[in-house]
C-alpha cells in the first residue's frame, strides 16, 4: 500500500506525522487509513499527541473496556493529573456538556439513559415512518420539477432536524436556528479548532442553553406527549433530573441527533451515485435497502473519532499507558480493515462481514441509532425513486474539517 505524500509513517517507533486541515487527507481520509492499516494500524500521532487505533478487533474491544471511561476527573483531581484549568471563556459550553451522555460515567450515564432510552427503541422509533415518509415526500415536492437540487440545504439538513425535534418537543420552526447553534457548537469537536471557533460555540452555547430552558418551564407548566415532558416527570431510584441535567441531555440529544445523519445522508447519495450500481436494484426491497444503507454506513462513516481516558494503568497492543491518558480510536478506519472487511475500500452492498462499528459499541453506543437507520433505510429508497435518473451536477464539496466527516455541498441533477 503506497503512502501518501503528506504522510509520514515511522513504523519503528510508530509515530505518524499528518496534518488533518490538508485537503488531500479530509477529503479522502480512507485513503490514508489503508495505509495505516498496512504499515502502522496503532500509531502516536505527533500533532495531535496522542496514540490512535485503526484495528477493527482493538476498536471494538476499547469501546467496550471498562478501564477506559469516557470522563477521568470522577476519579482524579485536575492538579493530580496535571490537566489544565477549565478555560473562562469556555463556561458555558462546558457547563452545557457537563451532563452530556456522551461524556458521563455510570452511575450517572446509567440513570440519564435510563430515562431516555425507551423513546430511542427500535419499536416506539418505528412508528415514525409514516411521519418520515411524508417529510422526505413533501420536500422532494418542493424540487423535483427543478431538475437540480443543493441535496443537503433542500433536503438532509432537514429530515433529521425535524425529526428529532418532533420527537422531544421543540417546535419544527425552530429548525434552521438549531442548525446554526449546532453547527457552531460541534465544531468544539474538531482538530485545529480556532479561538473564534471557541468563541463561536460558546455563544451558540449559552443561546441554546437559555432557549432550551424556556421550553423547559414551558412542559413543566403544561406537559405534553414528548421526550422532554418525559424526561422532566419521570423519576429513577427516587431522583428526577435537575434542569442543568435536562438542558445537557436536550442538547445532546438534538445536535447528535441530527448532524451524524445529515452527514450520512449525503455520504450515502455520493457512495451511491459513484458506485455503478442500479439504485432500483440497491432498494429493490427492504432487505436490499439494510444491506445498502449498512455498507455507505461502513465505508462512508460521518463520525471517525471516539477518545477515552484511561483510568488505571493499562497496556494496548504493546502501548503502555497510566491513568489519565487520553487514547483515541478511528471507528472509520476500523470499519476498513482489512482482517474483518475484504477488499474493504470498495462499496459492496451484499457484504456479509462485521458488522460496522459506525455507531460505536458498548455503553456508549449511539442511542439515536435506530432512528437514524430508520431515517436512512426510508429516505434514500424514497429520493431515489422520486428523481430517475439522479446524477451529480458538480463535484460535491468536502467539510474542511476533520473528526466528523461529510460534505458541505452536494449539487444533483436529474
Amino acid at each position: 500500500m503506497t503512502i501518501p505524500p503528506f504522510l509520514s509513517i515511522d513504523r519503528t517507533s510508530r509515530h505518524v506525522s499528518l496534518d488533518a486541515r490538508n485537503p488531500a487527507f479530509y477529503g479522502n481520509p480512507n485513503a490514508v487509513y489503508a495505509a495505516l492499516h498496512a504499515h502502522c494500524p496503532t500509531f502516536y500521532w505527533s500533532e495531535q499527541k496522542q496514540w490512535f487505533f485503526t484495528g477493527y478487533d482493538h476498536v471494538n474491544a476499547l469501546l467496550r473496556d471498562r478501564r477506559f471511561g469516557r470522563q477521568i476527573l470522577h476519579i482524579a483531581s485536575r492538579e493530580e493529573l496535571g490537566l489544565a484549568e477549565p478555560m473562562p471563556h469556555l463556561a458555558s459550553f462546558d457547563l452545557s456538556e457537563r451532563y452530556s451522555l456522551l461524556e458521563l460515567e455510570p452511575p450517572e450515564h446509567t440513570r440519564l439513559r435510563t430515562l431516555v432510552n425507551r423513546a430511542f427503541v427500535s419499536r416506539h422509533v418505528e412508528k415514525m415512518k409514516p411521519e418520515l415518509e411524508e417529510l422526505a415526500n413533501r420536500l422532494i415536492d418542493g424540487f423535483a420539477d427543478k431538475g437540480e437540487v443543493e441535496l443537503l440545504s433542500a433536503f438532509a439538513d432537514i429530515i433529521p432536524v425535524t425529526m428529532i425535534a418532533r420527537m422531544i418537543g421543540i417546535p419544527e420552526e425552530m429548525g434552521p436556528q438549531l442548525l446554526k447553534w449546532s453547527h457552531a457548537y460541534v465544531r468544539m469537536y474538531m482538530f485545529g479548532r480556532t479561538r473564534a471557533d471557541e468563541d463561536a460555540a460558546e455563544q451558540a452555547a449559552r443561546e441554546f442553553s437559555d432557549y432550551v430552558k424556556t421550553v423547559i418551564a414551558e412542559r413543566r407548566a403544561e406537559p405534553r406527549d414528548d421526550l422532554l415532558t418525559h424526561m422532566i416527570h419521570t423519576e429513577h431510584k427516587g431522583q428526577y433530573l435537575t434542569e442543568d441535567e435536562l438542558v445537557s441531555t436536550t442538547i445532546v440529544l438534538l445536535n447528535a441527533g441530527h448532524e451524524a445523519t445529515v452527514h450520512q445522508i449525503g455520504n450515502s447519495v455520493r457512495i451511491i451515485l459513484v458506485s455503478g450500481y442500479d439504485p432500483a436494484e440497491l432498494f429493490r426491497d427492504e432487505t436490499a435497502t439494510e444491506c445498502t444503507v449498512e455498507e455507505s454506513l461502513r465505508i462512508g462513516a460521518p463520525v471517525h473519532i471516539f477518545q477515552r481516558w484511561a483510568l488505571e494503568p493499562v497496556e494496548i497492543d504493546g502501548v503502555s499507558f497510566k491513568r489519565g491518558d487520553k487514547v483515541s480510536l478511528i471507528l472509520a478506519a476500523a470499519n476498513l480493515d482489512p482482517a474483518k472487511f475484504t477488499d474493504p475500500l470498495t462499496f459492496r452492498p451484499d457484504r456479509n462481514e462485521a458488522a460496522n462499528l459506525s455507531f460505536g459499541a458498548g455503553i456508549h453506543f449511539c442511542i439515536g441509532a435506530p432512528l437514524a437507520r430508520l431515517e436512512l433505510n426510508v429516505v434514500l429508497p424514497i429520493l431515489f425513486e422520486r428523481l430517475a435518473g439522479l446524477r451529480l451536477a458538480k463535484t460535491p464539496v468536502v467539510k474542511d474539517v476533520y473528526h466528523f466527516h461529510g460534505l458541505d455541498r452536494l449539487d444533483l441533477a436529474w
